[in-house]
């Protein structure tokens, strides 16, 4: 592309086709390494493995020196080849997530039905929550949440139920960048304050978002811990403020907390 640029010439189209065509072929043998270690426990050598997928020993050697810089495969003390921890992790990851959804579903179901309020349950990714599911009584009411969509942590209370499981200084880092917009007059609108609130989150084991980021949604949450006593997801019961009214609050938030509860005992936590 340099060589193109200074001599006045475009990159054809044909050029960029091939680039693209050998940008792919790589991805193809790297995930064909991958399959191939993953047959074999004790792992292999180059020489194997570029004779298993019919490559060249210097490109499998290449390939696989960038899955090793990368996690996905790892060198052994005999100079061959292993799957890697990274890509147990992000497999684990997966089907973690799979396992929380499965778990989770029917007590989500339970709060709308048994509350009538709209529930949701998130994970934390960066300082924005993700709803990965949600049941909804509200039809005729536009709530502001849906599936996949990602919000600030630091005023819904799904947020602050999973921020409230760092410490200062890693709270500190996830929220590095975080602008504290306040979108109503009750958003908290800097660090310290929603740091002091955390305080509360912990001590009494729920979170309220009292219509902090729209006017028309009061929300309740509490977190969900993993079998290490880590919190990995929050669960919740939200409604318009005429119906999940003030003096509702604290009978909604012990519904919520027993939900998450049992949540957490089906993923082997242990009080």
């Amino acid at each position: 592309m340099a060589d193109a640029t200074r001599t006045g010439r475009a990159e054809s189209p044909q050029a960029r086709i091939e680039k693209d065509d050998k940008g792919v072929q790589s991805i193809e043998r790297a995930l064909d390494i991958i399959e191939t270690l993953s047959t074999e426990q004790k792992g292999l050598g180059v020489t194997e493995i570029s004779k298993r997928i019919g490559l060249h020993k210097s490109t499998t050697h290449r390939l696989l020196a960038t899955l090793a810089h990368r996690g996905y495969a790892a060198k052994r003390e005999d100079g061959g080849y292993q799957l890697g921890l990274k890509l147990i992790e992000a497999v684990s990851c997966y089907i973690n997530s799979l396992e929380l959804q499965t778990e989770a579903r029917p007590y989500v179901a339970q709060i709308t039905a048994e509350l009538g309020l709209t529930a949701h349950l998130g994970v934390l990714e960066g300082d924005r929550v993700v709803y990965i599911e949600r049941m909804d009584v509200f039809s005729g009411i536009k709530l502001y949440s849906q599936i996949g969509l990602r919000m600030h942590a630091y005023c819904s209370s799904l947020g602050k139920c999973l921020l409230s499981g760092f410490g200062k200084a890693e709270l500190q880092r996830v929220l590095a960048n975080c602008s504290f917009n306040k979108f109503t007059p009750n958003t908290l609108s800097s660090f310290d304050a929603l740091y002091a609130e955390l305080k509360q989150v912990r001590a009494r084991g729920f979170a309220v978002d009292n219509l902090e980021y729209s006017l028309n949604n009061r929300c309740i949450g509490a977190p969900i811990f993993d079998y290490r006593g880590e919190i990995i997801a929050a669960i919740s019961a939200s409604g318009p403020p005429t119906v999940l009214t003030e003096d509702r609050v604290l009978g909604v938030a012990e519904h919520v907390k027993a939900k998450a509860l049992a949540i957490s005992h089906n993923l082997g936590y242990v009080e």
